[in-house]
Parts: structure tokens; C-alpha cells; sequence
């Protein structure tokens, strides 16, 4: 079995025991040193060469964000950072998924109760995933080619609204697709991104000053409206449902059920969308871990509509989209690059 070593950046000896105890846990990982502050950390990335760090935000000297900018510029590794709640942490959170930061977790689902199994066993699964995977484009995304590929076995139709499915990775790919819609795209489009309460705010006001089309948080009983790029709240569930005079309204609830692993659910929003759009639904599953949205996707199938997902080249992790891929739901498979492409092909 191979080990992978890790670099474990906390100016907080407490949380430096913590974390490299959490990792020792797993025969898989083993700390290769520890820093105290983002100069330090700098330093040891460079001279320890580990396969993955995790990288503390607030730490003096030169903060976690500092750190991970001058480490993707000298020697790229991934990097997941350790975040706070707070909406400052969510800001400088998405700040460093920008600079290609691949995940974070947040330090009170590691501390508030170490024992509890849940939330270790999946810090661990998403380190494992991402050190298999690979590392965020950082590059300045460039315009899209307009040539473009057919994809095949996609009937003409007229869609009525592009879902979009993501998670690990996935902030990063869809500031590689959301800011080319332009003002006059004629249709709705809603993203249900996987993240902690508070993150997916922040998301939509960063995205609105990138894109051309009006992106906000989906609220309660909202009207669904062509011109609008629509975030899935995190710690929610988003549904859609239809009203009498034909309008489409969002449904967000605190569903409690201990079976579903994810607020929001790709599943289950794709459950509520199905039904209603059938043929004219374009479903698109980007890089992430684990298999939400395969059945989402199955259900987007018997209703005859379409789905497109990212290639395994592009992914930093290839779960979601290998489990549509290979439940055979995916009507094309294309690399980050080609896909706003290949929708702008189809609408």
C-alpha cells in the first residue's frame, strides 16, 4: 500500500496534534512535518516535497492564503484548507479555491466532537480522493473555441433549464463555465454545488461579479427566470415545484433525514426537476466525490432528457461523473475546456 506524506499547517500546536493524529489514523497517510505560519510552511513544501497539505487560513506572518499562492507558484501540491464558519472564513475560503486551493473542511466538524466517526472518516476519504486525483487548473481561463464537437445520441429539442451538479474541484470548474453565458442566454440555470452552511452566499455574490448573467442563492417560493444563474443553499434541500398559472417556484427545507449525506443533494433536487422539464432538462455533472447525482441522472434519463459530464482528464476528483458515466446515463463525456461548448451546441 502506498503512503502518502502530509504537511500539516496550523499555528495552533492543538490543532497540530489533532490533525496529525486524525491522519495518523489511516495507514495510508503519514506527516512528513508540521508548520506553524505560511513562511514556514513555504519552506517545507519546498524541502519535504509531501503529496498533500492542509493549510490553516488565519496563522501570522503570512496567513494561509499568502502561503498557498506563493506554494501553487513555486511548487504546486494540493492543498486543503482548514476554514472557520464565520462568513469572513467563507470569503477567504472561496479566495483560495480561486488560487488552487482542491478542498476544505471545516475545523469544527474535526474538533466540535472527536469522536465522532462521521465526519473523520470523511475528512479522510475526501484527502484520499484528492490525493489520487489531481490538481485545479489555476490558469486565466481563456474564451472558448467556437469549434465544437457533436454529441451524440441528443435529439433536437428545445431545452427549458440547465442543472448544473458539482463538489470537490467544483468552484474552481464552474469559474471556467458560468462567466461565459451571455446577458441573453434563454434559460434558467441552477448549480448545486456540495458545501458547508454559510459557503454558498458567499459563492453567489463572488460569481456575480465574474458573470454576465444575474446570479444570486435560490430563496424560498422564488420564481424560477430565464436571466438568472441560481445557487443551491448549502445546508438545504432545493426543489422546484410547478404553481397553477404555470410558474416554477424554488422549495428550500432542512430535511433531516440521516440517509442523505449531502445539503444540497444532487439526487434529490434532480428528483424534484425531472418530472417537470422531461426532454427539455440539460443536466451537466462536474468533477466531485462520490456518486450523487447518478441517480438523479437516471431519473433525468426515463424522462428523456440529457446529460453531459466531465472527463476523468480534467476532474480533480472522477466520482460523480464515472458513476453517471458508467451507469451509462451520460450522453456525452468532455474535458472541462469543451464543455460550455458542447451546451452552448445544445441551447
Amino acid at each position: 500500500m502506498k503512503r502518502y506524506g502530509i504537511l500539516v499547517v496550523d499555528d495552533s500546536a492543538f490543532m497540530r496534534r489533532a490533525i496529525s493524529q486524525i491522519l495518523e489514523g489511516d495507514p495510508r497517510f503519514h506527516v512528513v512535518g508540521i508548520a506553524r505560519n505560511g513562511v514556514d510552511a513555504v519552506e517545507k513544501v519546498q524541502r519535504l516535497r509531501p503529496d498533500l497539505v492542509t493549510m490553516d487560513v488565519e496563522m501570522p506572518e503570512m496567513n494561509g492564503i499568502q502561503a498557498l499562492e506563493q506554494i501553487m507558484k513555486i511548487s504546486p501540491v494540493p492543498v486543503v484548507m482548514l476554514s472557520s464558519h464565520t462568513g469572513e472564513g467563507a470569503r477567504e475560503t472561496l479566495q483560495s479555491l480561486e488560487l488552487g486551493a482542491v478542498d476544505f473542511f471545516l475545523k469544527d466538524n474535526l474538533l466540535k466532537n472527536p469522536k465522532d466517526s462521521h465526519q473523520i472518516s470523511e475528512f479522510l476519504q475526501r484527502l484520499r480522493a484528492i490525493v489520487n486525483g489531481k490538481l485545479p487548473s489555476t490558469a486565466p481561463t481563456k474564451s472558448p473555441q467556437a469549434q465544437v464537437k457533436k454529441v451524440k445520441r441528443i435529439n433536437p429539442r428545445q431545452f427549458e433549464l440547465l442543472f448544473i451538479g458539482c463538489s470537490t474541484g467544483g468552484p474552481s470548474a464552474l469559474q471556467k463555465i458560468l462567466p461565459y453565458f451571455p446577458e441573453d442566454f434563454p434559460i434558467p440555470i441552477v448549480v448545486a454545488q456540495h458545501m458547508p452552511p454559510k459557503f454558498t452566499k458567499p459563492l453567489a455574490d463572488r460569481f456575480d461579479t465574474l458573470c454576465q448573467l444575474k446570479v444570486r442563492e435560490a430563496q424560498h417560493e422564488e420564481v424560477l427566470s430565464a436571466g438568472s444563474i441560481y445557487i443551491a443553499p448549502s445546508g438545504y434541500q432545493t426543489r422546484l415545484k410547478n404553481r397553477e398559472d404555470g410558474s416554477i417556484l424554488f422549495t428550500i427545507d432542512d430535511q433531516t433525514d440521516d440517509q442523505v449525506l449531502y445539503k444540497p443533494c444532487i439526487d434529490i433536487t434532480l428528483a424534484s426537476i425531472a418530472p417537470i422539464f422531461k426532454h427539455r432538462l440539460l443536466t451537466v455533472i462536474l468533477t466531485g466525490m462520490g456518486s450523487d447525482g447518478m441517480q438523479g441522472c437516471g431519473l433525468v434519463k426515463k424522462y428523456n432528457g440529457a446529460v453531459l459530464v466531465e472527463a476523468e482528464e480534467s476532474c480533480v476528483v472522477y466520482g460523480m461523473p464515472k458513476s453517471v458515466y458508467e451507469a451509462g446515463y451520460a450522453d456525452g463525456q468532455f474535458e472541462l475546456t469543451q464543455m460550455f461548448q458542447q451546451i452552448r451546441a445544445l441551447i
